[in-house]
């Protein structure tokens, strides 16, 4: 999970671990690229300091790294952002648990 809010990691972070899934969080697109390995499910915010979620993505893929991403954003244009940055699924904020859940479990499945 990348987002520069801690307090949405935090609330996030205990909902998914508690549905049975493993978090590793960063606050920024460049933390991010330093964690991930290609093998799990990225849900991005995408207005981050150092490297947001655009760049995060273009570095992502060129590294050849495949992992679903789903762009998390309060911005009204969250489904036009995922289509930008070839995103599998997007959840725009404020988002229901359900949805979240939702998501996950679609697209961390390899079922979308």
């Amino acid at each position: 999970m990348v987002d520069d809010d801690p307090s949405i990691v935090a609330v996030v972070s205990d909902i998914l671990i508690a549905e049975g899934h493993e978090v590793v969080s960063a606050e920024n697109g460049a933390e991010a690229l330093a964690k991930v390995n290609g093998e799990e499910l990225v849900l991005l915010d995408m207005r981050m300091p150092v490297l947001d979620g655009w760049g995060f993505a273009r570095e992502f893929r060129a590294s050849g790294k495949r992992s679903p991403i789903v762009v998390m954003t309060a911005a009204e244009n969250a489904r036009r952002w995922a289509e930008e940055i070839g995103a599998e699924g997007y959840l725009a904020k404020p988002f229901e648990i359900d949805a979240l859940i939702a998501a996950v479990e679609r697209y961390a499945t390899g079922t979308h």
